[in-house]
C-alpha cells in the first residue's frame, strides 16, 4: 500500500485482520506509474514496486508514535507562526523608527514596556 495520508490507520486495520501490510513510500512507487493518474494505475504502480527485490518499505507507525509525531508537527507549526508573527511585529515598528531586538524575549520586553 502506498504510505499516505490515513495509510498508518488502514494498515493496522488490515493488520489486526489478518493481512500481511506492507507500506511503500510515493517516492518510490511514481516511477512506476506509466500513464495518467487514476486509482487502476496507482494500484499496477504499487504492485510493480512491491515486486521489487530491492524495494525499502515504510514501517506501520503504532497510534503512540503518530501522536508523538502530530505534537512534534503542532509544535513546530506553532514556533514557525509566532516567530513569522515577531517578525511582522518587528518589521511594523521598524516603520514607525522603533528598532526592535531580534528575540521573542526581547520583543515581549520592549511591547510591555510601551
Amino acid at each position: 500500500m502506498e504510505s499516505c495520508g490515513g495509510a498508518n490507520y488502514w494498515a493496522r486495520v488490515f493488520l489486526w485482520s489478518g493481512h500481511a501490510v506492507k507500506l511503500i513510500s510515493p517516492q518510490f512507487v511514481k516511477p512506476f506509474v506509466k500513464t495518467n493518474k487514476n486509482d487502476a494505475n496507482d494500484a499496477e504502480a504499487i504492485t510493480e514496486a512491491a515486486s521489487r527485490p530491492s524495494m525499502h518499505f515504510v514501517p506501520i507507525k503504532q497510534v503512540k508514535q503518530q501522536d508523538i509525531q502530530s505534537l512534534h508537527r503542532i509544535r513546530s507549526r506553532l514556533v514557525k507562526n509566532r516567530t513569522a508573527l515577531i517578525n511582522e511585529i518587528r518589521g511594523l515598528n521598524l516603520e514607525y523608527g522603533i528598532a526592535i531586538p531580534t528575540g521573542a524575549s526581547k520583543v515581549r520586553a520592549d511591547l510591555s514596556s510601551e
